[in-house]
């Protein structure tokens, strides 16, 4: 395992693979730190152009600008308290508070924390990434069908809203996945009579409607909303070691919070940054300081956020299963490269999981480093005008979905998805789990069509599989705890109004 990280490491660090990550992560800290602009939108649109690239040097770059962008997104919480990406309105209630008296130093810790997190999450993905690759070799159909049965649930039930809301997101996302040839009986279906679903909805024209055509609709009805610029004056954000030393315990806390939380499938890192900054408030001396600028809610929320990171990594690489939105994007990046992610890739292309691992780990040095030294620079970049970013990202978003297959037919596909997801965000419904379903239902449905060919149709074959029964009642009990919250929190009410 050190041996193949370290010939990773020096795979990356040659000038072509070490120039995309420099690339990737200065690209994701800009997008990040512009409200309106995510790191989904800036993955989804780079797709198209590394469709003739080196796939290693592709999904180099698509890691780099991931942590890029989670970390960048600090930027415009701290000055302005407009969160550059969802995973920063934690770091927006202290971090806004303190950079108004000290911005230097508010800027200084959330980059160490954004450190400190990609880091630890960077030695669970080293540790983690191999034993559960080799365990889930031992899958079989109902494992796998289980799994993501119980990943669809687990989405829907951490998405924000209510579950009921998360799990629609994802039977839409299942249902749009499947018009077109159906590969277990040769069959078209859905295609309604148009002979372009006869391939169905291609991944990327879906996710640039999704990701990017959805955002560009909504910052052109918020087109006003533009934040006054900020002078920083001279110096870098730096803290010495020795004031490290008082935030440790919350660093690596906080750090070990955000991985696990990103291991599990769907969440994101806005959960892992609230239950981090939760979590800190509650094992904190002075849990009134939060909110005032306290630099232990910064730590958390940045930490959990960038650990978020890694940890979402872990099962897209072991097991093919997308730990987040953008995870679910790099997933569909992978396909379209003809790399079959899951526990196989380990051995059939090891040195090129290595060598992604490898980038995560330079990626955030290289994101300290950057941020570190062009924070004033950055914090201009903030104020750009939508009205002129807006016309190009469109063209590129039309460009890239043109390419794909040379048909205007494409195009339509992204205005679609555009309309769809600015609805789904307007009617509150998560995105996470709609892009994830879509990406998710070929697998799922395989695989139970799997599953029940070896049982020979008798769906009660699960009983006898201990990893899949396990994997299905994960899923029952996520999905009726709401119930069971609901049923027993009555009988208190009306308890409290006899007394």
């Amino acid at each position: 395992m050190i041996g193949d990280l370290g010939a990773a490491l020096g795979y990356v660090l040659q000038p072509a693979p070490l120039f995309f990550i420099v690339l990737g992560t200065w690209l994701g800290i800009f997008v990040g730190a512009v409200p309106g602009l995510t790191g989904g939108m800036l993955i989804s649109l780079v797709i198209p152009l590394t469709f003739y690239m080196n796939s290693t040097h592709a999904l180099v770059l698509m890691i780099a600008m991931y942590v890029g962008s989670v970390s960048g997104g600090l930027i415009s919480a701290m000055l302005f308290r407009m969160p550059g990406t969802p995973s920063s309105i934690m770091t927006t209630f202290d971090g806004y508070p303190l950079a108004k008296r000290q911005p230097h130093r508010a800027l200084a810790l959330g980059i160490g924390a954004s450190l400190v997190g990609g880091l630890v999450a960077g030695f669970f993905l080293v540790v983690l990434s191999p034993p559960l690759s080799r365990w889930a070799l031992q899958f079989g159909p109902w494992e796998y069908f289980t799994m993501v049965l119980m990943a669809i649930v687990l989405i829907a039930s951490l998405s924000e809203g209510s579950m009921a809301k998360g799990l629609l997101g994802g039977f839409l996302g299942m249902l749009f996945a499947m018009p077109g040839f159906n590969e277990s009986d040769g069959q078209l279906r859905l295609t309604f009579g148009m002979q372009q679903l006869s391939d169905g909805f291609h991944l990327l024209p879906m996710l640039l409607g999704i990701f990017v055509a959805s955002q560009i609709i909504k910052d052109a009805l918020e087109m006003d909303r533009r934040p006054a610029a900020v002078d920083l004056g001279a110096g870098r954000a730096l803290v010495s070691i020795r004031q490290w030393t008082r935030h440790g315990w919350n660093l690596l806390r906080s750090s070990v919070i955000g991985t696990w939380i990103g291991i599990l499938p769907g969440v994101g890192a806005s959960i892992a940054s609230m239950v981090a900054y939760g979590v800190t408030k509650n094992m904190s001396k002075t849990p009134e300081a939060f909110g005032t600028g306290c630099e232990e809610g910064v730590v958390a929320s940045e930490a959990a956020n960038n650990a978020n990171v890694g940890g979402a990594l872990i099962p897209l690489l072991t097991m093919g299963i997308p730990g987040s939105p953008i995870d679910a994007i790099l997933l569909s990046a992978l396909i379209l490269h003809n790399i079959q992610p899951g526990p196989i890739l380990f051995i059939v292309n090891g040195d090129f999981v290595w060598a992604l691992i490898a980038a995560y780990l330079v990626a955030n040095l290289l994101m300290f480093a950057t941020m570190t030294v062009s924070v004033r620079l950055l914090a201009r970049a903030v104020t750009i005008d939508r009205a002129v970013l807006l016309p190009i990202i469109f063209v590129c978003c039309v460009v890239g979905a043109y390419a794909l297959a040379n048909r205007i037919y494409d195009v339509w596909v992204v205005v679609a998805f555009g309309i769809i997801g600015f609805g789904l965000e307007r009617a509150k419904v998560p995105l996470g789990p709609f892009v994830i379903g879509f990406v998710l239902e070929p697998l799922f449905e395989g695989e139970f069509r799997a599953a029940l060919q070896i049982s020979n149709g008798d769906i009660f074959g699960i009983v006898n599989q201990p990893i899949a029964m396990g994997f299905f009642l994960v899923a029952v009990a996520m999905l009726l705890w709401p119930l069971l919250q609901t049923r027993f929190r009555k009988p208190a009410r009306a308890v409290d109004s006899l007394d």
